[in-house]
């Protein structure tokens, strides 16, 4: 593609875009100034594919020469910064398609700016049990946890390692529909007899819970995304974004605000 000054926006992202090299270029620049050597070691792009590259940029006012050296213009490196923040979005998006059916719908005040930097875990194939791993990790690393959601799937493989740190102290007070926690109590009672005399342990029961799980730990909150039609929990993302954090906090007590305690009586039917 020819550089013109009529060149629209669309033209120059697919000027951009049709090769990798060209952002890696572009971004190397932005941060330290480099030779053509430094360009072709960066990308592993031939010496004639590097050279047409920064004459296409010197064309457009992106980088500037100084003997053997090059750097990106304030223009370049804001070009930079809205193809890499781009390149992210993307990717983020790749990451998160086929697991949004899942995730809370915006009218719950959730957007995805709050998991754009979110670590994702997804159940493939080959690691169905990843996001059960992932949330078993950050069960081990918090002084708190609160739950609030319908995911089974996700508590029950992690019962023993609940369990163990409900006696060791950690803080937990989780929110469940009635039927997870009747098939809970009544599958798992000896299990639960010990945990549910702890002052330290509460468990609300409310009538209409979210599909989604969220999750509040020490300096993250997670969300969980359950397919009732597989019984599987398809992904666990997790962050520490603190508009995420309000929204999980706002979430966890709107529930809490109108849940009632299971009582040691309820649990004993």
């Amino acid at each position: 593609m020819l550089f013109t000054s009529a060149s629209t926006p669309l033209e120059d992202i697919e000027f951009l875009a049709r090769s990798e090299h060209r952002v890696t270029v572009l971004d190397t620049l932005t941060e330290n100034a480099a030779t053509r050597g430094d360009l072709r070691a960066a990308t592993e792009a031939s010496s004639s594919t590097v050279s047409r590259t920064l004459r296409a940029f010197e064309e457009r006012n992106w980088i500037s020469r100084s003997g053997n050296q090059y750097e990106a213009t304030q223009l370049g490196a804001f070009v930079a910064a809205g193809m890499r923040d781009l390149i992210n979005r993307l990717e983020t998006e790749r990451t998160l398609r086929d697991v949004w059916p899942w995730f809370p719908s915006e009218a719950s005040g959730f957007t995805v700016e709050m998991v754009a930097d979110a670590t994702v875990t997804v159940a493939e194939s080959d690691t169905p049990y990843a996001p059960v791993n992932r949330f078993l990790s950050l069960l081990r690393e918090t002084e708190q946890f609160r739950f609030v959601g319908t995911d089974i799937a996700l508590l029950e493989p992690c019962k023993d390692e609940l369990r163990q740190q409900v006696i060791s102290g950690m803080q937990t007070a989780i929110i469940d529909p009635p039927s997870v926690a009747e098939y809970i109590l009544s599958t798992y009672r000896d299990h639960c007899s010990t945990v549910l005399e702890r002052q330290n342990f509460t468990v609300e029961l409310h009538d209409d819970l979210p599909s989604y799980g969220v999750s509040l730990f020490d300096d993250r909150i997670a969300i969980s995304c359950y397919d009732p039609d597989s019984g599987m929990v398809r992904a666990v993302i997790d962050t520490d974004d603190p508009v995420a954090r309000d929204w999980a906090e706002s979430t966890f007590v709107a529930y809490r605000d109108e849940a009632r305690p299971l009582t040691l009586e309820q649990s004993e039917d």
